[in-house]
């Protein structure tokens, strides 16, 4: 409304201006006049009300409705609150709606979103991430999909492909090339994996001390590994130690779709008979901690900044057995900031999220799955 009426007060204001006998004097809406030198002089004065004119038509919706202002009416006074701030686009760039070009997804494990949701043990989740990014609410793995590594084929996949277990590639590798990352290459784009535990110098297909294979589901498909090879130049090539983010962050090296797994414990998995504790108050400050020191190097990269988007999400729910709700967060390009979104999302919706992202065709569940474009103000 305030736009509106600064509209309709320029206008009536110029053009009485420009007709009005005496260049001295402007008549006002009440029809009594004022002394004003600045209206209906000369021509100059005249382009200078039609920019704040353009202004103030500028501030307005360009569909003909008013900008939000957060719901607040004008007060008994009939005066807005000078305190408000109107609604403007969240991302690397708050001038600009932009289109998303670079993926990062982060995957914490086994753990509820009451679980840290206002949890002391994460602050940084809850007191830096959640008020820039937008979440859901209701986010869960697919319906009695456990343990993890079914639910990590199905965010490659749209589906578990049979997989019901925790097994390493050994056990599992699958011939199929229809998932996300052989999309992606067939489509023109790059894709890398980041993961802690590994030494970069083969490719990682068995699980040793907190680094656990079956947390890069990529590793399960015979077109990555060249039938199940630790030799296999490929996946060495674009399965890489977690170490050299960083490094590739500051060289803009990342690729346009960065999947990162951190180890069993910065995770907040856990484990027996590993250094990570199993206590999920623990669990919950490790991870939060391990999120305050990674996300920052990612949040402040330029590509980040260009186009980026970040998707922190868990495989599934409590001890392996809970569906959830489970963490979702969302942070950059367009996000919504302090946003809750109560929309029903899983691991397709996720799936088929990152396939719009990249143009590509939707695999399997994700056909029928419903996007997070609620948690964007554009997307993608």
């Amino acid at each position: 409304m305030r736009h509106l009426l600064a509209i309709a007060c320029l206008v009536s204001a110029f053009l009485i201006g420009c007709g009005s006998s005496n260049p001295s004097q402007t008549q006002q809406l009440d029809g009594s006049t004022t002394s004003d030198s600045t209206l209906g002089t000369d021509v100059a004065d005249d382009a200078a009300n039609w920019d704040t004119l353009a202004d103030a038509i500028g501030g307005a919706d360009t569909n003909g409705t008013e900008p939000d202002t957060n719901g607040t009416e004008p007060d008994a006074n009939g005066t807005e609150d000078a305190n408000v701030t109107p609604d403007v686009a969240i991302g690397p760039d708050a001038n600009s709606q932009k289109t998303i070009e670079t993926v990062f997804v982060i995957l914490l494990e086994n753990h509820d979103w009451s679980e840290i949701k206002d949890s002391d043990s994460a602050p940084y989740i809850n007191k830096t991430l959640l008020p820039i990014g937008a979440h859901a609410e209701q986010y869960k793995n697919p319906t009695d999909l456990h343990p993890s590594e079914p639910n990590y084929i199905w965010l490659e996949a749209g589906d578990n492909l049979g997989i019901t277990d925790d097994k390493d590639p050994g056990s599992h590798h699958l011939s199929t090339t229809d998932h996300l990352v052989t999309q992606l290459v067939n489509a023109g784009f790059t894709w890398k994996v980041y993961a802690e535990g590994i030494s970069g110098d083969d490719c990682p297909l068995v699980s040793s001390g907190l680094y656990g294979a079956k947390h890069v589901p990529q590793l399960y498909f015979d077109d990555v590994t060249d039938n199940n090879s630790s030799s296999s130049q490929y996946c060495i090539d674009h399965v890489r130690p977690f170490s050299e983010l960083e490094s590739d962050l500051a060289n803009n090296k990342v690729a346009d779709y960065n999947f990162l797994v951190p180890d069993l414990c910065n995770d907040m998995h856990g484990g027996f008979n590993t250094t990570c504790p199993y206590v999920i108050s623990d669990l919950v400050k490790i991870g939060d901690t391990w999120l305050s020191k990674q996300v920052p190097k990612i949040l402040d990269s330029d590509v980040f900044k260009a186009s980026g988007v970040l998707f922190i999400v868990a495989d599934e729910g409590s001890n392996s057995i809970s569906d959830g709700p489970i963490p979702f967060i969302a942070l950059g390009t367009n996000v919504k900031p302090g946003y809750a979104g109560n929309v029903y999302y899983d691991h397709s919706s996720l799936l088929r999220s990152i396939e719009t992202i990249f143009g590509l065709p939707y695999l399997r569940a994700a056909k029928t799955a419903t996007d997070i474009s609620d948690l964007f103000t554009k997307f993608p």
